[in-house]
């Protein structure tokens, strides 16, 4: 049976290294924001590489859904997809993904809000996909009658092994010391997109360093980290230790 890990994240979080770190088990594939090409189709929004990326993607909602519950690439009994919830908007969502094991990473606002405007323009909060997130983690509570795995990336740079270790418990999967590196440079996984996102976790060949104090924000960018600051502090709560 395959173990199919779906995490839910907003942009400009460590999704790649997360993404990394599970791409280095010998026994996972990986999967980078499948539903990205049938997003940028969908609402038209203009992010850098927007024509080349859906030209590169499967951008049928349901078509890519049947790929992501079906076989791994490789037949591998681990499959980690990378799945961003405000890139939803089409007829697809969490609700049509029982047969995966949902898990959230999140990140302080203010930490986001800084990263995202240096790569692209920030207009609504709602582009940072913290309610939607929120939104799918109170479903997931309520589906399943648990609490879903909740990881802050602060602490997984505080403590990757740590953290990560506690994170594939509660996934049912055995921790691997593998995850804690990988290869320099471009993955073949990776999305066409991650010539213009990818930079920095490309020079890398781990987790980054404990994060400092958060960033002072000014004016519109202030009011929108504010504006995700309630959806964050509600699921940090429930945060992995």
């Amino acid at each position: 049976m395959t173990i199919r890990i779906a995490m839910w994240s907003g942009p400009r979080n460590i999704s790649t290294a997360m993404m990394r770190s599970f791409g280095a088990r010998a026994d996972c594939a990986v999967s980078d924001e499948p539903f990205y090409g049938a997003f940028l189709k969908t609402s038209g929004e203009q992010h850098p590489m927007t024509e080349e990326t859906i030209a590169s993607m499967d951008c049928d909602w349901n078509s890519v859904l049947h790929t992501q519950s079906g076989d791994p690439p490789g037949g591998e009994p681990v499959w980690y997809q990378k799945h961003m919830p405000h890139h939803m908007v089409g007829p697809i969502s969490i609700r049509d993904m029982a047969d995966h094991r949902h898990a959230f990473l999140i990140r302080a606002p203010e930490r986001v809000v800084a990263s995202y405007r240096a790569k692209n323009e920030l207009r609504e909060a709602e582009m940072l996909g913290f309610a939607k997130m929120r939104e799918y983690f109170d479903y997931e509570c309520e589906r399943s009658g648990r609490t879903p795995p909740v990881v802050d990336s602060d602490d997984i740079l505080r403590d990757p092994a740590g953290v990560l270790s506690k994170l594939c418990e509660a996934l049912g999967i055995e921790w691997d010391d593998a995850m804690l590196s990988w290869t320099k440079g471009p993955h073949p996984e990776d999305g066409i997109w991650g010539k213009h996102w990818y930079d920095k976790v490309n020079s890398s060949t781990g987790f980054g360093p404990p994060p400092g104090e958060l960033p002072e924000l000014r004016g519109e960018y202030a009011e929108v980290a504010e504006q995700c600051r309630a959806d964050y502090d509600a699921m940090r709560a429930f945060r992995i230790r």
